[in-house]
This record gives C-alpha cells, structure tokens and sequence, in this order.
C-alpha cells in the first residue's frame, strides 16, 4: 500500500490526543522478538478500527513509533555493493535502482502502534511499498555480499570448527 506516512502519522498523533488514551513514544523496530499478534493493515489499514479494539480491550496506554528513511540505509547498500561481485550490468541495475530510492530520504518509512492485554501485544504496523522495495533491495544486496564473504572465507560456514576425519 503507497501512503504518504507523513500525513498519516499526523492525522494518527491528533486522533490519539484526543481520544484520551496515554501516548509512549517507542522506538521504531522496538518490538521485534517480543511476542506479538499482528493487526490486518491489508484487508483493514483503518487505523481508527485499531484504536476502537484497543479501548474495547481496556488498553489505556498506547505505543507509538515512527520512523523516517534514512540516506545512510542507502549509502550503506552502495558500500556492500562495492565488494559484491557483480557484471556490469548487475551494478547498473543495483545502482539505479538505489538511486531511485534517494527521493524518498527523511520521509516516515514505518507507522507502529501497539498495545498490551494479558502480556501480549497488539501491533498495527504499515510501511508504503517504496519501503518494501527498499527491503527487498536490501535482502537481495545482503545475500549476495554474504555468499562472496563465505566464498572468500573458505565456503565452509561453521568457521573451520568442522572436522574432516
């Protein structure tokens, strides 16, 4: 879903001030690894819908976390492409499509709201698809920086602890 989250994270901020619930502001990517039920921003990215259930719930706290698209996140791709073995039509297209991205730097990348009931949190996250692409960039760079550093090291991924008798 493409949405300007700038504008969404301002209409989210004056409708939490008004409803009455008590606002945490989180850190973005602070809830991973915590155990969590996410809410279905596909087929309902109503975040109002969200909130209702959460009052229903008797949630008087909500988290808040927002995060803005950074020219670092690309630059550190450029970097990891520069020890990637890649054709010259690999790099062109790698490349383009980072610069593509550039556009996008300092605007809200990642809306997470959440809230707790009985030790388990709820979470309403959305991302627009730029952001997407942006991850599926960054997992396609990653794999192939990975794979030439386990090549370069020998191939054998148990770091040389496996014995060959």
């Amino acid at each position: 879903m493409d949405l300007n989250l700038d504008t969404l994270k301002r209409e989210i901020l004056e409708y939490l001030e008004t409803s009455g619930f008590a606002v945490f502001r989180s850190s973005p990517g602070g809830l991973e690894g915590l155990p969590m039920v996410l809410w279905d921003v596909e087929h309902h990215p109503d975040y109002q819908s969200f909130l209702d259930v959460a009052k229903k719930a008797g949630a008087a706290l909500i988290l808040f976390a927002a995060a803005e698209f950074e020219s670092g996140d690309l630059d550190e791709l450029t970097e990891q492409l520069e020890d990637c073995e890649l054709t010259r039509e690999e790099r062109r297209e790698y490349e383009s499509r980072i610069r593509e991205l550039r556009i996008f730097e300092g605007v809200t990348c990642s809306l997470e709201l959440g809230f707790d009931v009985h030790s388990r949190l709820y979470v309403y996250e959305v991302q627009p698809d730029w952001y997407e692409e942006f991850l599926n960039l960054e997992e396609e760079i990653n794999s192939r920086f990975t794979d030439e550093n386990d090549i370069e090291q020998g191939g054998d991924s148990l770091g040389g602890y496996f014995s060959k008798n």
